[in-house]
């Protein structure tokens, strides 16, 4: 891979023009794809296989026209304190709009008189319209949002308070300016690591070209498969991080190949075949955990991994090409002025037989005192991960709703008002569904599961059956006393079920659970009991590509065990944040409640391949020392020497770029932005620049011990560059004895003397 790696880059760096205006079109072609594309609707939410989804599918067969899947609203009333929403003229104020709301729009299906539906509180002091469209939240056209968002006006000059619910006024989530912020963040860490505006911006234009292309394919594939908004932020978030730390690795072996000497030609094919290795294993590793979210079976999810992970593969490819032709622009200057006479006086002294000594560098330092002192670095980094993620043992799943919005948010004061006016339950109630298809007695069976309902723990108010045309199939609307989000509901919702299954049990009758509430509770659980052969997919599959790249056991193992600390760590401090509201003002989380279900399975995914980016350039060099004979422990010095300050712009940089997500509109990419900020913090700076180097240090030469029966079996990847190196010697010395193939000059493959 490194000799093909090697070829690739001198082409891209010799033909330059070509391939720039290669990736200049890609981008111009993805960018009109995306301008003439038709808008995207809503990404369909569903949990294929759970009680919850098969429900709500029976309701959209038995119940043609009741726009199941259609957005929702709930116009709230709250009247003036001493009077009711049943006086005369508030009465008045609530059936005008009733009456104005259809007319407003040709998208909504129906609309309810609160005063005939009995959506009216028992004190008299709320009331609520409930709006149904015929259509998504995000195909409403803007006219017919602006009406919502603009009712009730009059009934507030009157002295009503209104506020609005649901998801009717649900749009695009916004990103915040922080994240500007947080790229002009890596900017800076970018100018501090290389000492050069040029090599700085390099990784900054090359990641936003490949951004720009996977954004923008994303945008214009949306419509057809079905992606929503999120996708693309996501893909953002991660395809930004990735892009810049890839031409990071690139652009700093290539600086590195010009301190030694080389021609920049030889310096970029040089860079693409060792540092470009690495790239390629650290992009599969990404890519590997991104895909394997499609194990979960849960469409959207899948369809944001697969979108995500093609942005990397567009990072990785990139990074290959357009970053060594890029170098082919820059030549010399990207190590900067004062670094390139530094270095003409270090060869001018080499010239006369001096040896110029310089301090060693921070990284040099950290891994020598590391190796006196393995086991206090060991102990202080695993017992400090390990006090960081005892929260998480209280960790709450759920899915967001109106409660998680921000209070100054009208769907959240609807939310509230609903809470008061009617009990908390209110705004989470359960729809148990009746399928009597095949039962003589289906009437009678209805009746007897609203009988047991109501005698149920936590139930506070059960409405009669409701039947279809056909008399078949009928639908009960149960309010239960706490909140959505609450244990009790959901062991309401297990025992509706388990109600359900007793009654039904003796006729061909089947009882089934439905509704926000119920499909939160079935998703969390899908979520819990995916997350482990989740993890055994992708940290076995990563597990065995490792073993590929360093030829050892001990090291993709311990790398493994090292990401599973730093996640469960990160897992305690968003529980800490976001569901105990610790600094939560900190972070701009204005309401606390239950983690986003997908949330953690989601971080362990972009975590996982994330920590083995790192893992791989830090420890392929330490392995490139060992393997060309220095002892494991100047090894490990070595590597830290190359790949330490590196590496801490690289995750300095992703932290930047997820943190700036965290000033979302949208609380789950707030919370995402989070996770992946503080897990890279904990994989970087404590696992792989504490832990992983205390350990290679306790184990010595058994860190890259393997059995030689498994070594015949894998296959030589040549991540070092060794093969390389054996091959670019060979033709040096062909071409100075005049009897190598390419020798001669002006040919391409002319290699420079080292």
């Amino acid at each position: 891979m490194a000799t093909f790696l090697y070829k690739l880059g001198r082409f891209a760096f010799r033909r330059r023009n070509l391939v720039a205006l290669v990736w200049v079109a890609l981008l111009a072609l993805a960018g009109v794809g995306a301008a003439s594309a038709s808008t995207a609707t809503s990404a369909s939410f569903s949990i294929p296989g759970t009680e919850a989804q098969k429900a709500f599918d029976l309701l959209e067969e038995r119940f043609p026209g009741g726009s199941a899947d259609g957005a929702t609203a709930r116009v709230v009333f709250k009247a003036p304190d001493g009077e009711k929403m049943t006086s005369a003229a508030n009465k008045a104020e609530v059936e005008k709009i009733v009456d104005e709301l259809p007319a407003g729009s040709d998208q909504i299906a129906r609309v309810t008189d609160p005063y005939t539906a009995k959506a009216v509180s028992q004190d008299g002091s709320t009331a609520y319209v409930s709006v149904t469209y015929k259509v998504s939240s995000m195909e409403l056209t803007e006219e017919t949002r602006t009406a919502l968002e603009e009712t009730g006006a009059d009934a507030r000059d009157a002295g009503l308070t209104v506020e609005i619910g649901g998801d009717a006024l649900q749009a695009a989530p916004e990103t915040g300016a922080t994240e500007v912020i947080g790229v002009s963040v890596a900017a800076v860490v970018l100018v501090i690591t290389f000492g050069s505006l040029i090599a700085a911006g390099l990784p900054l234009l090359t990641a936003l070209i490949g951004v720009g292309i996977g954004v923008s394919s994303i945008t214009a594939l949306a419509s057809v498969m079905d992606l929503g908004s999120t996708t693309s932020i996501l893909a953002m978030m991660i395809g930004l991080a990735v892009g810049i730390d890839y031409a990071l690795f690139i652009v700093s072996r290539y600086r590195a190949e010009l301190t030694e000497g080389r021609e920049p030609e030889e310096a970029a094919g040089r860079a693409a075949g060792t540092a470009g290795s690495a790239v390629v294993f650290a992009g599969l590793t990404v890519v590997i955990a991104l895909v394997g979210l499609s194990v979960v079976n849960i469409p959207m999810l899948t369809k944001m991994g697969v979108a995500a992970a093609g942005t990397v593969v567009i990072a990785v490819l990139v990074a290959l090409t357009l970053v060594p032709a890029m170098l082919g622009y820059a030549g010399r200057r990207v190590q900067g002025k004062k670094v390139r006479e530094r270095h003409a006086r270090e060869r001018a002294a080499s010239a006369d037989g001096k040896v110029a000594e310089g301090k060693p560098n921070m990284g040099t330092r950290w891994a020598r005192f590391v190796l006196r002192r393995p086991v206090a670095v060991l102990l202080t980094g695993v017992v400090g991960l390990g006090i960081i993620a005892v929260p998480a043992t209280s960790l709450e799943m759920g899915l967001p709703d109106d409660g998680s919005q921000p209070t100054s948010t009208t769907q959240r004061k609807a939310y509230d008002m609903l809470s008061d006016g009617f009990g908390p339950g209110f705004n989470g109630p359960l729809m148990v569904v009746v399928d009597g298809k095949g039962d003589d007695n289906a009437k009678q069976t209805a009746g007897q599961v609203t009988d047991a309902v109501k005698d149920l723990k936590g139930v506070a108010a059960v409405t009669p059956a409701t039947y279809n045309k056909a008399g078949d199939t009928a639908t009960i609307t149960v309010v239960p006393k706490d909140r959505p989000s609450s244990v009790e509901t959901e062991n309401l919702v297990h025992a509706i079920r388990d109600a359900g299954g007793e009654i039904a049990s003796g006729s061909e009758a089947k009882v089934l659970v439905t509704g926000a509430t119920a499909m939160n509770t079935d998703f969390s659980e899908k979520m819990n009991d995916a997350l482990l052969p989740y993890l055994a997919l992708v940290v076995g599959l990563a597990f065995l590509l490792l073993m590929l790249v360093f030829r050892s056991v001990l090291v993709p193992l311990k790398a493994a065990l090292g990401f599973l600390l730093s996640v469960v760590a990160a897992l305690g401090a968003v529980v800490a944040v976001f569901q105990w509201g610790w600094l939560s003002g900190l972070f701009g989380v204005e309401q606390t409640g239950p983690v986003m279900s997908m949330m953690p399975i989601f971080m362990v995914g972009v975590v996982f391949g994330l920590a083995m980016d790192y893992e791989v350039f830090l420890v392929t060099r330490m392995r490139e020392a060992y393997v060309h004979g220095e002892r494991p422990g100047q090894a490990i010095v070595t590597g830290f020497r190359h790949g330490a300050r590196v590496v801490t712009a690289a995750a300095v940089i992703m932290m930047a770029v997820f943190a700036g997500f965290i000033g979302s509109g949208e609380s789950m990419i707030k919370m995402i932005g989070f996770s992946l900020a503080i897990a890279v913090f904990f994989d970087a700076f404590v696992v792989r620049m504490a832990i992983v180097p205390a350990v290679l240090a306790l184990l010595g030469d058994k860190a890259w011990w393997l059995p030689r029966w498994l070594d015949r079996l894998l296959p030589n990847v040549d991540v070092e560059g060794e093969q390389l190196r054996k091959m670019l010697e060979k033709e040096s010395d062909g071409a100075g004895s005049g009897q190598g193939p390419d020798a001669g000059p002006g040919s391409d493959k002319e290699l420079v003397r080292v």
